[in-house]
């Protein structure tokens, strides 16, 4: 699957749609944005079942301010519409792949319940 420029008019909508979704936060001036930008775009290619999509920070600030980004690159990654990792910081190609077979193994359902304890917790 290509990777998808992903703005807030596509946002929901590409999160609905797909099982996982990654989300690179970047922006063209960012040096380690260039330096991500491959790696992220071949994990694109090794792995077509899912969602790969860049955010330019410059362009989107509405999206990427919802999300409170600080640092970029950024990843952000949802499981079926949950998010489920956010980290700032370049990635190489093993911790990426790494992290995807992570995600892939979840146990949503705990996932959902340790997140519905967490906020009752808080209220």
């Amino acid at each position: 699957m290509a990777t998808i420029e992903m703005n807030s008019a596509n946002f929901e909508q590409t999160i609905e749609d797909n099982d996982i979704v990654l989300i690179d936060f970047w922006a063209g001036w960012c040096g380690p944005c260039k330096r991500f930008a491959p790696i992220f775009e071949a994990s694109s290619e090794k792995y077509p079942e899912l969602a790969f999509a860049k955010v330019d920070t410059e362009a989107a600030r509405d999206l990427a301010g919802s999300f409170g980004i600080r640092s970029i690159p950024t990843l952000a990654i949802f499981r079926e519409k949950v998010l489920v990792f956010m980290q700032p910081g370049m990635l190489p190609a093993a911790a990426l792949d790494d992290l995807i077979t992570q995600v892939s193994g979840l146990d949503m359902d705990d996932v959902r319940r340790q997140i519905a304890e967490q906020q009752s917790a808080e209220a």
